[in-house]
């Protein structure tokens, strides 16, 4: 578009290149040229800048031509002319090296691109040439000779034959006037036009489902996405440069925008078809139950987008004409600063990595997660967010995560019911029996208890009650049910004690006889025999009274 942005992109470009090599692989520094004519670049630029400005005199001096004088400035002039109407513009392909890009036939020659005659297409060429000061590229003789016969045959539309003269010579901050009203005024409407043709192409397949579909609530759809506009934007720009005649430097800024805007809406465009098929994806793992794969689609998602990134950002660095592998080298220089500087970062993306493809984790299952217990939301690249039975969402590094000893309690098959059963110490052997012969009756006549593998045991003699062992296997994965069944076994069990005459012992370090209070006519002799049947203080040959013993002798007493 403008001189002064080409040029300021073609510094970036070298500023990159050089930044990218080595201190180590720093050359002694090269002879200078106030032309500067020492690579294939510098001597196309300085030719284009010289003979912009209408200095044809050093224009000349970037020509290998025995001409000199007039003669050589009217060739120079020619020559600007034919390659700013007809040269590709392909100027940050061209080679900044002193040796040339190394890729032509012919050593010593470097090309810069053909323009098309009506004896065939003329490739133009710039070579080596040894002068006084030393070794310069000039552009060839070979090419010099055919650029009168191409002058001649000029006949493109000039953009001057029908743009208002102030628009072509007014400049503002070194921009031509028409190419600033092209760039905030003709893209904004460009892209307006897009929105229009969406929304009329909307309207229209809307009506049209409509009509087949005969709902009258089908709304109308995006036809056109925003990475499908701006390819309509490149070939809208395209269409007019195709047949108006542009400078060089316009054509150049215009094929760079439009080629960026490609690479840019074709990546935008892939990573919206790669999450309409994760969509598409989660939508068949939700109908077939597999909730647990959606973290291995949206890890995988997420790692083919950056892929399509990463091939944008290589098309970008060649079309400014930086080598990959130069850049490559550059960034992995970098990126052991970044990892070096984000090492708990790495660490939970690669441990949601192993989260996900060991399937440690799966979305939608019941945890405990070192007293948590919650169901898996989300597993991230950074962390996993978990939702707690009071509704509260918890987020656990990745890499803290891969370190956890993780319960799953949805990978229960069945639950295990082993409630603890103590009777009071007045329940007599025989109550004892048949409340065992119940409670087995129950477990094994249950429908939903697993057969052969149940037990009701009369294990030890507690504290303060008789402890009775219950063990079995309700089968069911869904906890709600299980606590259902639980109560109603529990329930049984109250009703088979009570049925037995017994009934379940309070939690007392010290059994206690719920015996029938005094009479008030008995409380003074009772008092009397407590004193008589109680000494405070044990003779020195007798032992303290212990528990539950003691008390039975007091009785029996």
């Amino acid at each position: 578009m403008c001189r002064a942005c080409l040029l300021g992109t073609l510094l970036c470009t070298s500023l990159w290149a050089q930044a990218s090599v080595p201190a180590s692989a720093a050359q002694p520094q090269a002879p200078t040229d106030a032309l500067g004519r020492l690579s294939p670049r510098g001597t196309v630029l300085g030719f284009l800048a010289a003979a912009g400005k209408g200095n044809m005199e050093a224009a000349a001096q970037y020509l290998n031509t025995p001409l000199r004088g007039k003669s050589a400035e009217q060739l120079a002039q020619e020559l600007f002319t034919v390659l700013d109407r007809r040269l590709p513009a392909r100027l940050l392909r061209l080679s900044d090296s002193p040796e040339g890009a190394l890729s032509t036939l012919k050593v010593g020659q470097d090309l810069v691109g053909t323009v098309r005659g009506t004896d065939g297409d003329v490739d133009i060429l710039v070579e080596i040439v040894t002068l006084k000061q030393g070794p310069r590229w000039l552009f060839a003789r070979e090419t010099l000779d055919r650029i009168p016969g191409l002058f001649k045959e000029l006949n493109e539309t000039p953009i001057n034959s029908f743009l208002p003269e102030f628009l072509l010579t007014t400049r503002f901050a070194g921009i031509l006037l028409f190419q600033w009203l092209f760039v905030l005024v003709g893209l904004p409407l460009l892209y307006f036009v897009t929105v229009l043709l969406n929304w009329f192409l909307g309207l229209l397949i809307g009506s049209v489902r409509r009509r087949v579909l005969k709902k009258a609530t089908a709304c109308n759809s995006d036809v056109l996405a925003v990475p499908v506009r701006l390819l309509l934007i490149v070939l809208f720009i395209r269409a007019p440069l195709l047949k108006v005649s542009l400078p060089l430097f316009a054509r150049q800024f215009w094929s760079t925008t439009e080629i960026l805007m490609t690479i840019v809406a074709c990546v935008w465009l892939c990573i919206l078809i790669d999450k309409k098929i994760e969509g598409r994806i989660r939508r068949g793992l939700a109908r077939a139950g597999n909730l647990g794969a959606f973290s291995i689609v949206r890890l995988g998602r997420g790692v083919t987008d950056l892929l399509f990134v990463f091939v944008g950002l290589l098309a970008i660095l060649h079309l400014f004409g930086i080598k990959p592998t130069t850049a490559l080298a550059g960034l992995g220089i970098g990126g052991i600063a970044i990892a070096l500087a984000a090492q708990k970062t790495l660490e939970n993306v690669l441990g949601g990595v192993s989260l996900v493809f060991d399937q440690v984790v799966q979305v939608a299952e019941n945890l405990n997660i070192g007293g948590i217990v919650g169901t898996v939301r989300e597993v991230g690249w950074r962390s996993t967010s978990i939702r707690t039975r009071d509704r509260s969402v918890i987020s656990i590094p990745n890499g803290q995560l891969a370190n956890l000893s993780l319960e799953s309690l949805s990978s229960k098959d069945k639950f295990w019911f082993h409630p603890s059963v103590r009777l009071r110490y007045d329940t007599t052997a025989a109550q004892v029996r048949s409340i065992l012969t119940g409670l087995d009756s129950l477990l094994t006549n249950h429908p939903q208890v697993e057969p052969a593998t149940n037990y009701v045991r009369f294990t030890q003699f507690g504290t303060s009650s008789l402890e009775l062992e219950v063990s079995a296997y309700v089968m069911t994965r869904d906890r709600l049910e299980f606590l259902k069944i639980q109560q109603e076994l529990l329930l049984l069990f109250m009703e088979t004690v009570e049925a037995a005459g017994a009934h379940i012992a309070l939690q007392s370090p010290v059994y206690v006889d719920p015996a029938p209070a005094p009479q008030s006519g008995q409380l003074k002799s009772m008092r009397q025999d407590d004193l008589d049947l109680c000494p405070q203080q044990p003779e020195q040959n007798e032992a303290p009274m212990n528990s539950t013993h003691d008390y039975a002798r007091l009785r029996e007493s």
